[in-house]
């Protein structure tokens, strides 16, 4: 069987590690790429998504997005991380191709529309293109299988503030709007994705299996993997926007609870994401609030191997 999806993302070194999966996983059909702001400025986020897709020699539409948070200032971005470029520093040359006309929640809506029930969207960066989405298309929600989303920390701190992830932080009003839908929303958050981080090793293995995408992880992640393994005894290294991904190709990996989800969007506490699993309250406050799945387990070494065999490929 395969899987249609659009990938909604903001590359960002993470993201392109999850977009070589994603392309080199022949269960997934990957309509498209939509990018929003996030870890870099929507343009370089456009732009960035293109090259990668031209690396890989995937030929498919690749949308810019939302460039500002729903309410508030522009982001700062996460250029500590990922380098100014999105991509380590490594001087990758520019795309030669040209942006799809689209935007990004023009291009959610479209597809939508055409493959009705078919489509899980796979978002990976702050949430504003689905909020878009909603709007331009009320009746979004009936017409996708699925939204599955790198973000929030349930029963873990942030990593942004105490109580925020970053994807959700960045764009919590969005954020509100999104995971306040009435669709099947899968949530991988820091429960999962800080759960274990990669070994050492892990991008050395992946360019081994796949010099060309797997040597870019490799290349790329060496200042990524700098900013994770700060005052660290070891070398270390995640990679949060593979997880929602890896769920479609194989659901046992993770472990699920379902239950009521809300996003804060007060100053203080920004972007946090408190959840009451399902029969833990009887408040009607939370009870009316969108239910979700939210990942809380993970096979961390059946994970890496569902990674790596896919990279061989």
């Amino acid at each position: 069987m395969t899987h249609k999806i659009i990938l909604d993302t903001d590359p960002g070194i993470d993201d392109a590690m999850a977009i070589f999966f994603a392309f080199q996983s022949p269960d997934i059909d990957v309509l498209g790429l939509t990018t929003v702001y996030g870890n870099v400025p929507a343009t370089m986020a456009a732009k960035n998504a293109l090259s990668l897709c031209e690396l890989a020699e995937v030929d498919i539409p690749v949308c810019k997005g939302v460039a500002m948070p729903w309410v508030g200032p522009e982001s700062k971005y996460a250029h500590f991380v990922h380098g100014d470029d999105g991509f380590g520093n490594i001087n990758h040359p520019a795309p030669v191709g040209k942006i799809d006309p689209r935007s990004s929640a023009e291009f959610i809506v479209e597809m939508a529309l055409k493959y009705p029930g078919e489509i899980t969207i796979v978002a990976v960066g702050p949430l504003g293109n689905l909020a878009l989405a909603l709007r331009l298309e009320p009746d979004l929600p009936k017409l996708v299988k699925a939204v599955n989303i790198m973000g929030g920390a349930v029963f873990v701190p942030g990593n942004v503030t105490p109580v925020a992830e970053a994807n959700i932080w960045n764009d919590a009003y969005a954020a509100e709007i999104v995971l306040g839908a009435d669709w099947t929303l899968n949530m991988f958050g820091l429960d999962v994705t800080y759960d274990l981080p990669f070994a050492p090793n892990f991008t050395n293995i992946l360019a081994q299996k796949n010099p060309k995408l797997g040597g870019f992880v490799e290349k790329a992640a060496k200042f990524y993997m700098d900013f994770y393994s700060a005052g660290k005894e070891t070398r270390q290294c995640y990679f949060h926007d593979a997880f929602p991904i890896a769920y479609i190709v194989d659901p046992t990996l993770f472990g699920m609870t379902e239950g009521n989800v809300r996003v804060s969007t007060d100053k203080l506490n920004q972007g946090q994401t408190s959840f009451a699993p399902h029969g833990s309250t009887i408040s009607p406050d939370w009870l009316e609030a969108s239910s979700i799945n939210v990942a809380t387990t993970v096979d961390h070494p059946r994970l890496t191997d569902l990674l790596i065999n896919r990279y061989a490929l």
